[in-house]
């Protein structure tokens, strides 16, 4: 709240700095700061044994930003999550002067897979898949509370090597050097995270990527758990027609040898006309790389992308849970999507 009262603050001392001539105005440093922000609410049945129908209706998220520009090279966000418990999920300063090497201090998504660092809006179903849910930091597979992905830190990223016509990337990476603990938490040991990645870009739209994740997370009880994991995969995204695939396989925990874990989802979407895209999804993951862990979802998803800023999805879940005594069971999931 504090920071959208020095928003408004802001634009009106920009407004008055330019009706006087002081030799200088506010927009010739510092850009209006951009407010905004969306709502994603839901409505989920299940028949999984002992659920009771599921949680019904509910808020899955409500978030609002603020974004800017300092001297045109500075680039700031702030994003606060306000329903469930409130907290800040992002705030950091990037350095972006140049597209082949940017810095950025802060707090942010962990540079782990094509999908991790997406929003909710672009993912296409209910939810992000379990690959990224169990390895990148959104309820980790070692118990780590989600983090939405995020960590704090400081990564350096770029693009390099202008290739045709529209000069498009042939190379992206990103580095990052990380706490480990998540958002809103201080270090809990003096080791640190790293992860980064290298995605090449053939054709335009097209990416190959590679991602390595090294570091530690210190538990509830104080015992330090490995975490060293690598992904692979390929994005596809052109003309609203759209292709995932990510494998990422895990060590962790306080002995290597039982603590290996794997993932897999492949997600296609189809845009049947402008406003209507369906995609189909099968994810699996993997407690202990092994078919007696395995936890397969099949999911169909319509979205009715009626404006930019409003988008109804419609999805049907099969699972095939091994870990559980009834491993067959559906959902339904309503989710309705409001951007301001």
């Amino acid at each position: 709240m504090a920071t959208l009262l020095s928003a408004v603050c802001f634009s009106a001392f920009a407004q008055e700095g330019q009706k006087k001539d002081y030799g200088y105005q506010v927009s010739d440093f510092m850009s209006a700061p951009k407010v905004g922000g969306y709502i994603i609410g839901s409505y989920k049945y299940t028949d999984q044994e002992g659920a009771h129908g599921g949680p019904g209706f509910n808020c899955r998220l409500i978030r609002l930003y603020v974004d800017g520009s300092i001297f045109n090279d500075f680039k700031y966000r702030i994003q606060f999550q306000a329903n469930g418990t409130p907290h800040v999920k992002d705030f950091y300063i990037e350095w972006a002067k140049y597209k082949e090497f940017s810095v950025k201090v802060g707090q942010f998504k962990r540079a782990f897979t094509f999908e991790n660092p997406m929003n909710p809006w672009d993912v296409g179903v209910g939810d992000f898949s379990l690959l990224v849910q169990k390895m990148a930091g959104m309820g980790d597979r070692l118990g780590e509370a989600n983090m939405g992905g995020r960590d704090q830190g400081i990564q350096v990223q770029g693009d390099l090597i202008p290739m045709a016509n529209d000069q498009y990337r042939l190379i992206h990476y990103q580095l990052g050097l990380y706490n480990g603990q998540g958002i809103n938490l201080a270090d809990a040991n003096k080791a640190k995270d790293i992860i980064g990645t290298i995605q090449l870009q053939p054709v335009k739209g097209l990416y190959v990527g590679a991602f390595g994740w090294k570091g530690d997370w210190v538990n509830g009880s104080g015992a330090t758990l490995k975490r060293e994991r690598i992904s692979a995969g390929i994005k596809y995204d052109v003309n609203n027609w759209t292709f995932r695939a990510e494998y990422a396989t895990a060590i962790g925990g306080e002995k290597e040898q039982s603590g290996a874990a794997d993932a897999l989802y492949v997600t296609a979407g189809i845009p049947v006309t402008d406003w209507f895209k369906v995609y189909a999804k099968w994810d699996e993951f993997r407690a202990h790389a092994n078919p007696e862990s395995s936890h397969d979802m099949y999911s169909a998803c319509m979205n009715f992308r009626l404006h930019k800023n409003l988008n109804f999805q419609v999805e049907f879940r099969h699972h095939d849970n091994k870990t559980l005594a009834a491993p067959q069971y559906n959902d339904l999931w309503l989710m309705t999507y409001i951007r301001f």
